[in-house]
């Protein structure tokens, strides 16, 4: 069985993950879009201590290399079926939902790099989407999603705009998601920032920032180009953080409006005062439903 813990930043899924991967002979897939790569762990809320337990796709990748989900889901499917053969439980965690579909549900991606479009307006682009595609609801110019959509077509020879809500499950998995009232997360939210001030983020902006390296895998985590400004005297300090707490936010809320349209998710919601609690809570989920 794989078991799968999702939902939105800060309500603790790394804490849920390194419980029940002790408490069940468990390894640890992270599903963080961010985590993948080398160097950037205050900012993405990486795991630094692990005690013990096994993780995988924790900082394995160059900040100049482009991972894409279709390197992830060959990746994690690869570690999943080696997981299961040695006898133990995938445990995949995070908050990049698309990462999670790609590594379980029978969903094809093309390896095609959106480089090769570099050359075609937003017009011809939507022009070649409409010819496979002409149902599509995608906005002509959502440059990302148009490029999107033709390399999903290219994958699985069917519409984007078909593509099930659910597709079928490679896995016999459980889904368990953390969740919190809005206004408590938020807190927890803008606490975490924070905190990642006193651990060094500022520290650890400046170095990527004096590295010159501006990769999408630099450029997309909250946090960084935020100080980035900051560092080019666009904006104060002040404003950089209130900037990352704010933009941390909004992301918590469109994790779980994808969370909620996309995955089946047995909602838990998270015990700040006693978290042992909610991951007894869980344990008990999925020893009766395994």
């Amino acid at each position: 069985m794989v078991i799968v813990i999702a939902g939105p930043t800060g309500v603790g899924k790394t804490e849920l993950s390194l419980y029940l991967a002790s408490k069940l002979n468990g390894e640890v897939i992270n599903a963080d879009s961010t985590q993948v790569y080398k160097g950037m762990d205050i900012a993405t809320n990486k795991v630094l201590d692990t005690k013990g337990i096994i993780h995988h796709l924790l900082s394995v990748i160059p900040l100049t290399d482009d991972y894409s989900v279709f390197d992830y889901q060959k990746d994690a499917r690869a570690l999943i079926d080696d997981i299961l053969s040695r006898g133990k439980v995938p445990i995949l965690v995070g908050g990049t939902g698309l990462y999670i579909k790609a590594a379980l549900y029978d969903y094809e991606f093309s390896n095609k790099t959106n480089n090769e479009y570099e050359g075609y307006s937003n017009d011809e682009l939507y022009q070649m989407l409409l010819k496979v595609d002409p149902e599509t609801n995608i906005h002509l110019n959502n440059r990302v999603r148009v490029i999107s959509a033709l390399n999903y077509y290219e994958a699985n020879h069917k519409p984007y705009s078909s593509k099930e809500k659910n597709n079928n499950l490679l896995y016999d998995t459980l889904f368990i998601g953390l969740t919190a009232d809005r206004d408590v997360l938020y807190y927890k939210i803008n606490q975490r920032v924070e905190k990642m001030i006193v651990q060094g983020l500022i520290d650890e902006a400046k170095l990527l920032y004096d590295s010159g390296i501006r990769s999408k895998a630099v450029m997309t985590p909250i946090g960084y180009k935020e100080l980035f400004d900051y560092f080019d005297g666009n904006c104060s300090y002040d404003e950089s953080i209130d900037l990352i707490k704010q933009r941390s936010r909004h992301y918590a809320k469109r994790q779980y409006t994808w969370f909620n349209n996309q995955m089946d998710l047995k909602w838990f919601k998270t015990n700040y005062e006693n978290f042992h609690l909610t991951c007894d809570k869980v344990l008990e989920y999925i020893k009766n439903n395994s």
